[in-house]
């Protein structure tokens, strides 16, 4: 198996799809300015944030208060110039109480930088609360100054995405080492794309619109 799991790191099929996304996007936002990282754990993008104040809910490397999103009381009113949470969103039991608290604890004009799930299997269970549109997120940030709501990929790699946490999370045939022909698939997937010309919101086919399975969403909005 660890010989299989090296062949398949050697030809980046270990790869995560959506970490790859994650880190553009962060870095094309990356800021000198004050940043509560909120469930940032060990840091994976600190590189990007280096006045950053993590906290999370567990202890850890990286973590410089153990406490919970809804709570942010440590903090004051208008603290930080910047908000990142990534991939957090989705595992908060009351989103919107978690996102006034950061609305709270930012400046005025201060920027909140998040990525969530909408097309995604469960991860990190029990913990994994909700999956959001782009319409159930607007509503969510509904008393922010300026929201840009963008989707983190199209509809035929959102179905890459999927075999790949297939691979990661699955047996197949009851073993893991068929695991890989899950990955290989999500590299081949993309390819498809252009079979895909229109996209609706409903089966009448009457909305057109775009990327109706993505992956996630990157949110960027300002107090």
């Amino acid at each position: 198996m660890k010989s299989l799991l090296g062949i398949a790191d050697f030809f980046g099929l270990t790869k995560k799809i959506i970490r790859t996304r994650i880190d553009a996007f962060l870095q094309k936002h990356a800021t000198n300015e004050r940043t509560l990282d909120v469930g940032g754990g060990s840091g994976p993008y600190k590189k990007y944030f280096p006045n950053r104040v993590c906290i999370d809910n567990e202890a850890g490397e990286g973590v410089d208060f153990v406490g919970d999103a809804h709570d942010l009381s440590r903090f004051r009113d208008g603290e930080f110039e910047c908000v990142l949470c990534t991939e957090v969103l989705e595992h908060l039991h009351t989103p919107q109480k978690a996102i006034d608290e950061m609305r709270r604890v930012l400046k005025p004009g201060g920027t909140i930088i998040l990525t969530t799930r909408f097309i995604f299997p469960l991860h990190n269970i029990p913990g994994d609360y909700f999956r959001f549109t782009r319409y159930g997120l607007a509503h969510l940030f509904r008393d922010w100054t300026k929201v840009e709501i963008k989707e983190e990929g199209t509809t035929m790699e959102a179905l890459a995405v999927l075999s790949e946490r297939i691979g990661f999370q699955t047996e197949t045939f009851w073993t893991k080492w068929l695991s890989v022909d899950w990955l290989i698939l999500a590299k081949i997937i993309p390819w498809f794309s252009f079979l895909i010309t229109k996209e609706y919101g409903e089966v009448g086919r009457k909305n057109e619109t775009k990327s109706i399975l993505t992956s996630g969403y990157f949110v960027i909005a300002r107090k």
